[in-house]
């Protein structure tokens, strides 16, 4: 039989053929034996499945409506079992082309009727490779069709399906038109992906019409864990407030499941405590909760338990203990004992001037004091929080004075200060015994050893809460001291020991003096600092006042000092990643004298969008950077570590940071270079990139000496902890580059101590939980830092070299320690290895790669993921990092 008339075939009738001939000489060749020599290159099988369908489509065309439905049915058939291969379009799809215009011609002609009905459900599958771009046939024809199961058409059907849906939803939208016949349809098709292992493309679709909540209804015990993880990794590239949507839900499916640690994360991560409460009511395992403890402890969270969270009196306090983090000191020392690096080390060790030729292994002419106040630096960072040392806590001799006293009159004026404080990183997290070191410079008879002795007590504070208090109780009666320096110590120490703690007594305590017309500036200015890290990311209206007035009433001459600009950074520090809450405060800084607004400005809004990856305040720093100003502006330097603060929230974000910051080192102008190397600094804080770290190195030779003076830090601190054996030897060759200049020098011993920093074991890094979590107090530490590094010569190499100690606060113990039921260390096999993204991926992809076997403790470093390689145990994080508690898993058999 002939095959059907074709759409396309007809038209070329004899008459146009000869038009044709006479214009131009067209061979005259019949379209149907173009179809013959088509139908010729087919198999039999092929040429077969063509006729018959053919014939389908005629005997759709039916008057009978038997053959029609027999003949509607034949070609659905046909369509659902046919399988194609990835790159291919179905046969049946292939061969139906040419009768798509014929089929709908028909569709339009036929009665309401189910066989009305079939026809638009096949129309609706053949539009999936034939509709033209942006009519949604395939969407049309399938609300007219049947009701029938949307998956049978196969998985490209349902995905184009889901395309055209989100398109139709958004032009609905705009009209105002109603949706429910479209949300009927989002739901075959979610339920379709949740259980054909495309979960991602369920969310895609659930974001795109708005309905996220329905996704609570779909989630099983099979795929909760996949769909959460492309959730919360999805959050990071969404703007604002969809972000913080999507991890509500992924907090809702936790606690559905109750996959409570998971849940406690989102919780630290939306900063809401309610939902931490949450966590801790709805969970009634105690060893979880000891669990939830440790994570809170590590993120730096002041929570203070109440019966409803924990019912027992006698659990309570124990959860307490581990939630005010004191038994950090102690796993730290186990990690350090198993690593077998106990023996304190001096800073000779760290120099191994031996290495180098013979010019600079002396140290030349070189200021004694600025060198023994780095060796004071470099000890503490490199035995930090080990408890002993060879130069501040070596036992005294027979003559009864203690060497220690010796040690620190090596130190002149304010560097006696520096030394004095020294004591408090070597005993670090261990209040009893460091402050019963410190107790013997409180008699001093000299306002520098009492100063560093008051910062020493909140250094071994910091961090760890004690029910005495005894920071406050020690430090509260010198904040009214004649002696600034003594006023000072007291002030920073409390800032360090209650960071993040928002308590109301140090608050009445300090914000009178930030409006006493008595106070130095200096004093003003360490005043606000403390006060933003006791009430960092608080958005606290009342501090924000006093540190507003203190602003407005320096006069002319001090708004150019250094100092100054550590106003408006404690300021900013009270809304560090708090987003929006910003706008009020921002506001009223465009009322300030113009030599300071601007800087104001950025600071609070870099502060503002820490650690959110907004791509648009990200463009708003660079244009900052882009404009060529006089000299004198200093801006744009807060501007440029802006650009580092708000990227350095996902990989992505922070790939294109370093390169921007490339551009800004060719293209920007002084003031923006020197900021450039400390914003690299930040985006790889404990983390060594080669590329960050070449050019860092070729900055630090740099003509300007504020610029190599920031890169040579930078390059400390990119090295933080890591003891990475490049960086060492970089800044060994730097160390006699600069042997002559003290300034430089100073800062390469610096920076020395921060790559051995607790000799190789701590991380300056303020993410933790694989990067998901971010402290804020290690933040405001490591910003109130690089902003006093903005100013180096006024600063850090003037008399207020103590700044450095505000790294103390995103000082963590990079380890591993799995713990038993009893909470003592239990060694195990576990593989670290570097992580892998396993977003979206299918089946169950390995989750780390390139790993070696070892017994716990064990270091973690950046990008590092560990898993246990054991069935022995189960572990009650699902994140291996810091203190992880182990249980026995019932299931596990030993094998004969």
């Amino acid at each position: 039989m002939a095959p059907a008339a074709d759409p396309n075939s007809t038209g070329s009738t004899d008459g146009g053929a000869t038009r044709d001939q006479a214009s131009v000489k067209v061979p005259a060749k019949d379209p149907k034996k173009k179809d013959e020599k088509k139908d010729e290159d087919l198999s039999e099988e092929d040429l077969a499945l063509k006729q018959q369908l053919e014939l389908y489509v005629e005997r759709a065309q039916d008057s009978d409506p038997g053959l029609q439905k027999a003949a509607l049915e034949n070609m659905r058939q046909e369509i659902r079992t046919a399988t194609s291969s990835m790159t291919s379009v179905p046969k049946p799809l292939k061969f139906l082309r040419p009768h798509y215009g014929t089929l709908q011609a028909h569709y339009e002609k036929i009665a309401d009727s189910d066989l009305k009905k079939l026809l638009a459900d096949i129309l609706s599958v053949l539009a999936l490779t034939m509709s033209p771009e942006g009519e949604r046939a395939s969407l049309k024809y399938r609300l007219l069709g049947s009701e029938g199961d949307i998956g049978s058409w196969g998985h490209e059907y349902v995905r184009n399906l889901a395309g055209e849906i989100s398109e139709e939803y958004t032009k609905r939208q705009a009209e105002g038109a109603l949706i429910d016949d479209l949300m009927e349809l989002v739901g075959q098709i979610v339920a379709f992906h949740m259980k054909h292992n495309a979960e991602p493309e369920a969310v895609d679709l659930l974001m795109e019409v708005e309905e996220l909540d329905l996704l609570v209804e779909h989630v099983d015990n099979a795929n909760y864990k996949r769909t959460c993880l492309y959730l919360t990794s999805s959050a990071k590239y969404l703007p604002g407030p969809d972000d913080m949507l999507v991890l509500d839900i992924a907090y809702t499916i936790y606690m559905k499941f109750e996959e409570f640690p998971r849940a406690l994360q989102i919780a630290l991560y939306l900063d809401n405590m309610q939902y931490v409460k949450q966590v801790f009511t709805s969970c009634n395992d105690l060893q979880k909760k000891q669990q939830f403890c440790f994570i809170l402890a590590r993120h730096g969270i002041t929570l203070e338990l109440d019966d409803e969270m924990c019912p027992e009196g006698e659990e309570r306090e124990a959860l307490q203990e581990i939630i005010n983090n004191t038994k950090l000191n102690e796993g730290y020392l186990t990690l350090a004992r198993d690593i077998e690096v106990m023996e304190p080390k001096s800073p000779e060790d760290i120099y191994k001037a031996h290495l180098l030729d013979g010019r600079a292994s002396g140290g030349g002419g070189v200021d004694s004091a600025r060198q023994n106040l780095a060796a004071t630096f470099v000890n503490a960072f490199v035995n930090a929080g080990f408890g002993q040392d060879k130069l501040m806590t070596v036992p005294s001799e027979a003559s009864g004075s203690g060497s220690s006293t010796s040690w620190l009159f090596k130190n002149k004026d304010h560097g006696k200060a520096s030394a004095a404080a020294s004591l408090g990183m070597i005993l670090l997290w261990d209040i009893d015994s460091g402050l019963a070191q410190l107790d013997k410079y409180f008699s001093s008879t000299d306002m520098h050893v009492i100063a560093g002795a008051l910062l020493g007590v909140g250094i071994v504070n910091c961090g760890i809460k004690n029910d005495c208090d005894p920071a406050l109780a020690l430090l509260v009666d010198y904040l009214d001291k004649e002696d600034s320096s003594i006023r000072i110590g007291a002030i920073m120490g409390l800032g360090l020991a209650y960071a993040g703690s928002q308590n109301e007594v140090i608050r009445s305590k300090l914000t009178p003096i930030l409006g006493d017309a008595k106070s130095s500036l200096d004093v003003i200015a360490f005043t606000a600092i403390s006060l933003g890290l006791v009430y960092v990311g608080s958005c606290n209206e009342e501090v924000a006042q006093a540190i507003i007035f203190a602003l407005m009433d320096r006069s002319e001459s001090e708004l150019g000092e250094a100092l100054t600009r550590l106003l408006p950074l404690g300021l900013g520090l009270l809304y560090l990643g708090k987003q929006e809450s910003v706008e009020a405060t921002a506001e009223v800084s465009k009322t300030f004298n113009e030599k300071i607004r601007k800087h104001c400005d950025m600071t609070l809004l870099s502060c503002a969008y820490a650690g959110t990856g907004n791509v648009l305040k990200v463009q708003h720093f660079l244009g900052q950077c882009a404009q060529h100003l006089e000299k004198g502006e200093t801006y744009q330097g807060p501007a440029v570590l802006g650009i580092a603060m708000v990227a350095m929230a996902e990989e992505l974000g922070l790939e294109m940071a370093i390169r921007s910051l490339e551009h800004l080192l060719q293209y920007g102008e002084q003031n923006i270079r020197r900021a450039v190397p400390l914003a690299l600094g930040l985006l790889c804080i404990s983390n060594p990139k080669v590329n960050v770290m070449d050019t860092l190195s070729r900055l630090s030779h740099d003509a300007d000496t504020e610029v190599a003076m920031a890169a040579i830090v930078s390059l400390g601190l990119i090295g933080a902890g890591t003891n990475n054996a490049r960086i060492a030897g970089m800044l060994r060759n730097l160390s006699s580059y600069y042997y002559k200049d003290a300034s430089l020098l100073f800062c390469v011993r610096i920076a020395q101590g921060l790559v051995h920093l607790g000799k190789g074991l701590l991380t300056l890094a303020p993410y933790h939980s694989e990067r998901f979590l971010l402290s804020p107090t290690a933040l405001a530490g490591l910003v109130t830092f690089l902003h006093a590094c903005l100013d180096m010569k006024a600063i850090v190499l003037g008399k207020y070299h103590y700044v450095l100690y505000f790294l103390v606060l995103a000082m963590q113990p990079r380890m591993l320690m799995t713990l038993d039921e009893n909470l003592k260390p239990l060694s195990v096999p576990v593989r670290v290895g570097q992580a892998v993204d396993v977003v979206g991926q299918a089946g169950r992809p390995k989750t780390i790669t390139g790993f070696q076997t070892h017994s716990t403790p064990v270091l973690l470093s950046a990008g590092d993921r560990a898993e246990l390689a054991t069935e022995k145990y189960v572990p009650l994080s699902p994140i291996l990092e810091g203190f992880v508690i182990l249980k026995e898993n019932p299931e596990y058999r030993e094998d004969n």
